[in-house]
């Protein structure tokens, strides 16, 4: 466990922006940070844990409490009905895919190219072209902050929606470990989403080496600047700013893409609805911009602050609830600051 002073908490996340906290610690074990959190629960200072901000959006104030970075990154296999890997939440996200990915196992392919860490996965119930975690999820260990003890909690413990958890409902725990069940396979999980498979020039449905289904998403993912690129701003975001709205079926304007939801419901398209709202790519005139490869990302061009993205934000917000109706909801975790 080590602190590191002078560090604003900018320096800690993808879009680089965020004042400082009272202090940062990093965490290289699993009893090192639940002995940190509970000693911090128990003097009531307050807690931000995070591993590579890749979905934070912090005050330009800062956060006046103690930030702990997990930096724990162990991985386990095991194998019982299907093969398991049980990997702790401060390991890379893309580096744990491409792993199963290159020793045979399907079902994480499809997410290639997510910032982050693997303990942010199921706190986002992260998803990319047809896949979620909470397909391939099998249990998360995590600290329960109202008991100070860990717990083992199953994939019907957590809770889990589209882009949500009960871990993103609550601060009451602290993800540790999580495993996955998944295929033993060199074919990926069947394709499920339509821009994936007319890259791969293949039907939806279809299995296709997971290789090829990294790859294919790697460049999709790039082409949306999606990929973070220390040098390309626009990269410099926290991914898909507002979720995909999900409405009843005579609540969706004409013209909008479609699918099938939960409860006889439908999704449709955030980028479309603020692309006919008139923010287009690359829209703004300030140091936060519209991506100019994704309508859906917000960028901070180099000099932007954490208000100048958030004015932004709500223009574009209420803009689309004006031509359409529907509100947006952000995507990111918002700390210290309101949308």
């Amino acid at each position: 466990m080590r602190e590191e002073p002078g560090v604003l908490l900018s320096e800690l996340t993808t879009l680089r922006l965020g004042g400082p906290a009272r202090r940062i610690v990093v965490t290289e074990s699993e009893r090192e940070t639940v002995e940190l959190v509970r000693d911090l629960d128990a003097r009531g200072e307050p807690v931000l844990v995070l591993g590579d901000g890749s979905n934070l959006v912090i005050s330009d104030d800062g956060f006046d409490g103690t930030a702990v970075q997990l930096e724990i990154c162990g991985l386990e296999r095991s194998r019982t009905r299907v093969p398991t890997l049980e990997v702790d939440a401060g390991a890379t996200w893309d580096d744990v895919v491409a792993l199963t990915v290159r020793e045979g196992y399907a079902g994480l392919e499809a997410l290639s190219g997510i910032p982050g860490r693997v303990g942010a996965a199921p706190i986002q119930n992260v998803g990319a072209y047809g896949q979620e975690v909470a397909q391939t999820l099998a249990w998360v260990r995590a600290m329960d902050r109202t008991t100070g003890e860990v717990v083992r909690m199953s994939r019907s413990d957590c809770g889990f929606a589209y882009r949500d958890s009960r871990f993103k409902r609550s601060s009451r725990y602290v993800v540790l470990r999580v495993a996955f069940d998944l295929e033993d396979s060199r074919l990926g999980a069947p394709v499920q989403h339509a821009e994936l498979a007319r890259r791969l020039a293949v039907n939806v449905g279809t299995r296709v080496p997971a290789t090829e289904t990294r790859e294919a998403v790697l460049d999709l993912r790039r082409a949306k600047g999606m990929v973070l690129d220390p040098i390309d701003h626009d990269t410099w975001s926290a991914g898909s700013f507002f979720t995909n709205p999900v409405l009843e079926p005579d609540q969706v304007p004409d013209g909008a893409p479609q699918w099938p939801a939960s409860d006889g419901r439908v999704k449709t398209s955030a980028a479309w609805l603020i692309e006919q709202a008139g923010f287009g790519k690359g829209y703004g005139d300030g140091p936060a911009r519209v991506s100019g490869k994704h309508t859906l990302a917000l960028t901070n061009r180099g000099t932007a602050s954490t208000t100048d993205l958030l004015r932004l934000a709500r223009e574009i917000r209420d803009g689309v609830h004006k031509r359409f109706g529907v509100e947006l909801v952000n995507e990111p975790v918002l700390v210290g600051v309101s949308l």
